[in-house]
């Protein structure tokens, strides 16, 4: 399904053609703007992509690599942690599902990287876009995280010490 984001880059269906085709995507200075608001940025300095689109038995297949230089807002300072990435990208996009009028939802683990399509056009940036999303580091770290976050009292895996029937586990599964 299409819908109007930052990153849009739409492609009709029926312009993939028979064979593949590549495409370059670099995000503008607007599209950085609004991508670093939708995923709490500090930083987006760039973001590219370069896509093969190729006709499949189930729909299009786009494979490739994006790179993104970015800086992420720390967990515990809220300093920017800088990033460089560099991705893979394999999306299949296939036609939205819709039974009885009513779109049915319904993915496998295996299906985690396809996208649902119109039946028109796909949008290209938004797939690169949630691509990004989905690499970012959960819990950024800046250098000083670990000395805030233990005077703010929360412990490391390695100060946690198991107690009661937890301990006894712990030397179970160390005798492994």
């Amino acid at each position: 399904m299409v819908t109007s984001n930052e990153f849009s880059h739409v492609i009709k269906l029926s312009e993939v053609g028979n064979h593949s085709r590549n495409i370059q995507l670099s995000a503008d200075e607007d599209a950085r703007a609004g991508l670093m608001a939708r995923f709490d940025l500090a930083a987006l300095d760039s973001l590219k992509a370069e896509i093969s689109l190729a006709h499949d038995a189930e729909g299009v297949v786009a494979t490739g690599r994006f790179t993104a230089d970015l800086a992420q807002f720390c967990i515990a300072s809220h300093d920017p942690v800088p990033a460089r990435m560099d991705e893979p990208v394999h999306i299949r996009f296939v036609p939205e599902p819709i039974v009885n009028g009513e779109v049915e939802l319904e993915l496998a683990p295996e299906d985690c990287d396809t996208m649902f399509h119109d039946g028109q056009t796909i949008d290209l940036g938004e797939a690169v876009a949630q691509s990004l999303g989905l690499a970012l580091n959960p819990y950024p770290r800046s250098p000083e995280a670990e000395k805030m976050l233990k005077a703010a009292g929360v412990k490391s895996e390695e100060d946690v010490v198991p107690t009661g029937a937890l301990a006894g586990l712990k030397d179970l599964l160390a005798k492994k």
